[in-house]
Formats: structure tokens, sequence, C-alpha cells
């Protein structure tokens, strides 16, 4: 895949529009290699793959019956939903576990930047919160911060709950603890107790082929204002982004293309009759479902979400563990997919029957 992503001839494949299309030539192969014309094919994602599916069962009607759209953000796309409808939820899942916890971590950002400032400030912020390496600035720990925040609340899923676990830690601190020697007993519960802490990102195949998408087409304007989260403001600027995406990969971001190509605004209006048989899931504890569908749109395009879901959760493996308000959301998910299955082969049989006579 670096191969890929450092060829300008090949990276320009990697988009959504070629991936949903690569997905129909590989369905179309196998009905026809397993004999199976006529078996019906639905399709399921997760997140990206959520947009994907639903995206799929609208532009290919014609080889899937229906698409179960898991925590896919199809609205967090120019401008329909608002930029800090992520960090909302995020604060939300927060101050719902714990209002003093919720208190600390807003005041902590303001207290990082006062010891920063200090002589040796970078130091004293490196011995105190363990990093394995010096910090060259505040922004770095900061921004792991924010990271280990959003990340615990976009999977705070059972039977971990990490919002829970890091609020445990930072409530759970020692009477007389200051704010940063709480902030750090909540990283610390979340990530067990270890010599230091590597506060770096670490590139994947997933996040490099991610950050070139964003750049190219998914453009999901994510941002915080004054006050409206628990967060230092952080607002999304688009100029800004173009020219950070032109320097990296040389392209300048499109962020209407997502809207032009697959719709998104008026969705209720214009999907009400021209789309079926697609599920939109979502957890209410999950940032992205800011952007999510949360409202039915007709009989056969439905929203189905769980107050307690988190990401991804509900097409996630079973466990014995799962509570019965999960368990329940993806029996429902079943049984709309199966109403789907019958339905087709009794028209199937029905059109079978009218060509014979």
């Amino acid at each position: 895949m670096d191969e890929a992503m450092e060829n300008e001839n090949t990276r320009g494949y990697f988009n959504s529009a070629q991936a949903i299309a690569d997905y129909a030539e590989v369905i179309l192969y196998l009905k026809k290699k397993l004999s199976a014309p006529n078996s019906p094919v639905i399709v399921i994602g997760g997140s990206y793959g959520g947009m994907l599916a639903s995206w799929f069962r609208l532009k290919y009607p014609h080889i899937a019956l229906g698409a179960l759209a898991s925590s896919a953000p199809i609205l967090y796309f120019d401008d329909i939903t608002p930029q800090n409808g992520y960090y909302t939820i995020v604060t939300k899942d927060f101050k719902e576990a714990s209002e003093s916890c919720y208190e600390t971590i807003r005041k902590s950002w303001s207290e990082i930047d006062k010891v920063a400032s200090q002589h040796n400030g970078l130091s004293i912020l490196s011995k105190r919160f363990k990093t394995c390496t010096h910090l060259n600035n505040s922004s770095e720990l900061k921004n792991y911060l924010n990271r280990l925040y959003a990340r615990a609340a976009q999977y705070n899923a059972p039977p971990s709950y990490p919002v829970t676990v890091v609020c445990g830690g930072i409530d759970g601190a020692s009477e007389g603890t200051d704010i940063l020697g709480r902030i750090f007993a909540g990283n610390a519960a979340l990530r067990g107790n270890r010599s230091c802490y590597d506060i770096n990102t670490h590139p994947s195949e997933t996040s490099v082929g991610w950050a070139w998408q964003t750049c190219s087409e998914m453009v999901i304007p994510i941002g915080r204002g004054i006050n409206d989260t628990m967060f230092p403001p952080a607002p999304f600027i688009l100029r800004d982004f173009i020219e950070e995406c032109k320097s990296y990969y040389g392209v300048p971001p499109r962020p209407h293309w997502v809207t032009t190509y697959y719709g998104g605004h008026d969705i209720k209006l214009v999907l009400r009759r021209f789309a079926s048989n697609i599920i939109f899931s979502n957890g209410l504890r999950d940032p992205y479902s800011s952007g999510g569908v949360l409202e039915d749109i007709s009989d056969t395009v439905l929203a189905i979400y769980t107050i307690k879901g988190s990401h991804c959760l509900d097409i996630l493996p079973a466990k014995k563990s799962d509570p019965q308000w999960l368990v329940k959301q993806r029996q429902r998910e079943v049984e709309i997919i199966e109403g789907w299955i019958k339905k087709y082969y009794a028209d199937l049989l029905e059109l079978k029957q009218k060509n014979t006579l």
C-alpha cells in the first residue's frame, strides 16, 4: 500500500466511487461463479464502510437488495451538520459520566499552557505526564489528550466503558491532587501504569489511506468554537485545510463532492420516494452520530439508534455480556432484513408465475 499511496497515478483510484464500483464487480462475479443469479445481497458496513453501504444501495439497487449502514456520518459533509457536532457529543458523554470530571478536563487546557509558559515548563509537563519523549510544545500533550478523550467517547462500549474509566481515574485521585495530577490519573487509569507513555501518533495503513481520502473527497469539517465544548476552540477553516492538503498531496480538497455525487442536503425529501431498504443505525454516545441519519425517512429507509450505543457497536461480534438494549437492536435489524428478503422472494415468485402464463 505504501508504494500505491506514494504514486499519484495509482493514488487517484483510492476513492469511494471506485470502491463501490469494485464491490459491484466482485458481487456480480461471485453470483455468476456460484450460479446464484437470484440470490439477494445485503451490504453491511460501519463508519466509512457504513457510508459505502448506504451509497452502494443508492447507486447499485440492481445488485444490492438492501444495506445496513452502522455509524455512518453521511450528513457530516458540506456544512449539513454543525462543525462542533462531534466534540459536543464527546463533551456530553463525559459530562453525563461525571460533572466533576468534565469540569476538570475543561479547566486543564489553560493549566497545561500555564505550566508550559514557565521556565523549564515543558520539562515539568514531560515529567508529570511521564512522556516517553520530551515535549517540544504544549500542543503535543493537548493533542494527545484530545485524541484520548475522543476515542474513549467514540468507543464508549460495554463492558469496559472507557469514559467511565477515565473519569474514575480523574475523580478518584487522592485528595489535594491538582488538576494536572488528576488528568494524568485519568490517562493512567485508561492506559494502565507504565514507565512512560508514548503520546505520538503512529501512522497505519488505515490512517494513511483515510488522510488521503479526507484531503481528496471525504471532507468532514469537524471543528470547535469558543466555550461550546470542554475543549479549547479549534474551528475548521477550509482555506487552511486546502493549503494543508495541497502541501501534502498536491491536490485541493473537494468539499462539495460527496453531496454532489451521493446527495445529503434535504435528505428526507430526496430519499423519501427514491430510496428503499436502508437501515441507518447509530449509538448516541458515538460522536459521529451527530452526522448520522437519526429519523426514519420512509417505511423502508429506517433509523435505529440506542441511547447508550457507541461507534459501530451493533455490527461487532456478539458477547454473552451484551446488554439487552444492544441485543434488541440487533434483533430488530435482523427482522427488518429478513422482511426485505421475504418480500424479494415473494416478488420473484410472482414474476416467474406471470412469465409462465
